[in-house]
Order: C-alpha cells, then structure tokens, then sequence
C-alpha cells in the first residue's frame, strides 16, 4: 500500500496561499509539465461512500482540480496562484467545498491518458510553485484495518475471498398442477 499522506482541500488552498504572486506549474510525470497555456476548467466535489471488500462502509469527500490544455497552445506564462485563487473562490461563492476533501488533479493530453492525480510535493523553482503529481493508486482498506487479503495463517478466509455459497431450493409454484386446467377454478 502507498504511504503518501493524502492532501486535504484546506491543505491545498493555505499553500497556494502562501505564495500568490509565484507561477502555478503543475508536474505529471517526470521531466512533464502541464503546458503554460492550461485552464482551470472546473473543480468538483464528489461524496464517496463505498463498502470494501470486508463489509465495512466507507465514506470521504474528493475535490478534483480538473486542469485542460488547449488544442492550439497560447504560450506565454502559466496562470500565476493568484489567478488560480481567484478561480477557487469563484467556485466556493457558488459550492462550498469541504476543507477535509481529499485533493486530486485531473489531467490529459494527447501524450497522456486523462487521470487523476494526488499532488504529492510542493516545489519552488525560481518564480514557480510546482505541483508534483502523483497518480492516483487502489488499495485494500481491510489491510488499513489489520486484515488481510485471501486465507488467514490459520486456514481461515479474510475479507477478499470468495462467500461462502448456499444452496438454494427450488419452490414449488404451484401447489395443485390440475389448478390450471378447464374448469379447476384458478382464473
């Protein structure tokens, strides 16, 4: 399991905060930086509930930054965090987001599946603030919890192995098979 500590919105928002006038860059693989002419597109708040694979309901909030790179690139400089800032509180005049969402990036290009990202690091070069993204990863919340995936030491099946299946009777439907017939009074 990865051990990134996850970045909430709150989180996200007091570091742009912390550095308006800088460049906002934002880093999707090595040596890759999303190109200067990026949007903002939009920023979404997703509820999630789920139940793993032990039975236990989950519940957290995501805040997505979806980030898009015009067809014909604009050049010139990447947004400044200010600007970005500016976005954020358009949103937030109109969806309240929650400060304790988990943060991820959206992003895609042609040389890069859409996906979406954890920003994992926070790096100043020069005038820019560059966000290092990392992508997105599954794990199974039953070993969070101090399970496991398959059969126990002691032979036991844990959360992840197939239910125990139960054999099923068949019913009869009808009770009297001459019910249905003329004159047997079932219509």
């Amino acid at each position: 399991m990865n051990t990134i500590e996850l970045l909430s919105w709150g989180d996200f928002k007091d570091t742009l905060k912390q550095h308006p006038e800088a460049i906002l860059q934002f880093q999707y693989s090595e040596n890759k930086i999303v190109d200067a002419s990026y949007h903002i597109t939009e920023i979404k708040q997703a509820p999630i509930t789920s139940v793993d694979c032990g039975g236990v309901k989950n519940n957290w909030t995501e805040v997505i930054l979806q980030l898009w790179e015009p067809a014909g690139k604009e050049g010139g400089r990447a947004m400044a965090v200010s600007k970005a800032l500016t976005i954020v509180e358009v949103v937030e005049n109109v969806l309240p987001l929650n400060p304790a969402g988990i943060v991820k990036i959206e992003f895609g290009n042609s040389e890069y599946d859409t996906r979406q990202m954890y920003p994992a690091e926070f790096k100043i070069e020069g005038e820019n603030l560059i966000v290092n993204l990392m992508p997105d990863f599954t794990q199974c919340k039953a070993i969070g919890r101090g399970g496991s995936c398959g059969t126990t030491e002691k032979g036991q099946e844990e959360c992840c192995a197939p239910a125990e299946k139960k054999k099923v009777e068949p019913v009869k439907l009808v009770a009297n098979a001459s019910c249905c017939e003329p004159g047997g009074g079932c219509c």
